[in-house]
């Protein structure tokens, strides 16, 4: 079996008197795309929070290659490999599409000529080249979300979390980003996503963790969590129907 690549062992997090997160325990494995689901408000976010080192668990271990994230700074935490795409995208508004992810590339490489080469290659992946010399306003939904993921992937991640990069785009959109995130898998990257358009989540994970009020409660391929009677009645509905 593929070795862990993330582990999150017994993890908890509050918030004044409410526990946002309560002693979670999953793992993620190299070259895996696990699907992280759940209401809104079950704790999601601040997982990919405390796995980015915005906040500190009040509890448990956070390990990433062996190596314990607990107490690191958000920069160190990616320094390490882990990248990580926001709901609410936050370019820098007044740098160009290519001048964005150029900043990413320096996290890895010094020299401004390769660097630029760098971040020309990853908006060649997520399909913005021609759009090099934009400034993000000017940019669609869907163009937004994927320079928030080229600004990631110029890290050079080996663990990219996703927040809900699908989140109000079209059908056709959404297809698109599916077929983004399977090329961003396939060059070697592991991906852990929250997204709330569960046709998408189910057709891209091989495993999906699923939180209810800051608790795991349930684990598993898309075919079981699907059909586990306490996912339906918490997060899904029962109109649900797996493909």
């Amino acid at each position: 079996m593929t070795r862990a690549l993330l582990e999150l062992a017994g993890v908890s997090r509050s918030f004044g008197g409410v526990r946002a997160v309560n002693a979670l325990s999953f793992a993620v494995r190299e070259a895996e795309i696990v699907g992280l689901i759940g209401p809104n408000g079950s704790g999601k976010t601040t997982v990919f929070n405390l796995i980015s080192g915005v906040f500190l668990p009040n509890g448990g271990a956070l390990t990433f290659a062996g190596s314990s994230l607990v107490g690191r700074k958000p920069h160190e935490i990616c320094s390490l490999g882990i990248g990580r795409t926001f709901q609410i995208v936050q370019p820098f508004n007044s740098l160009t599409v290519l001048e964005n992810v150029r900043v990413g590339a320096f996290r890895t490489i010094g020299d401004p000529a390769r660097a630029t080469d760098e971040a020309q290659a990853v908006l060649t992946l997520v399909g913005l080249s021609h759009k090099r010399d934009a400034l993000p306003p000017s940019l669609t939904i869907a163009d937004r979300k994927r320079l928030e993921l080229a600004r990631a992937l110029a890290t050079r991640p080996r663990l990219l979390l996703l927040d809900e990069v699908m989140a109000g785009l079209r059908p056709a959109e959404t297809l698109e980003m599916i077929e983004l995130a399977r090329r961003i898998h396939a060059s070697g990257v592991t991906l852990l996503v929250i997204e709330h358009v569960m046709r998408a989540v189910m057709s891209l994970s091989h495993r999906i963790v699923v939180l209810h009020h800051g608790e795991k409660i349930a684990e598993g391929t898309p075919q079981e969590v699907s059909r586990d009677p306490e996912v339906i009645r918490a997060y899904l509905g029962e109109e649900y129907r797996p493909a």
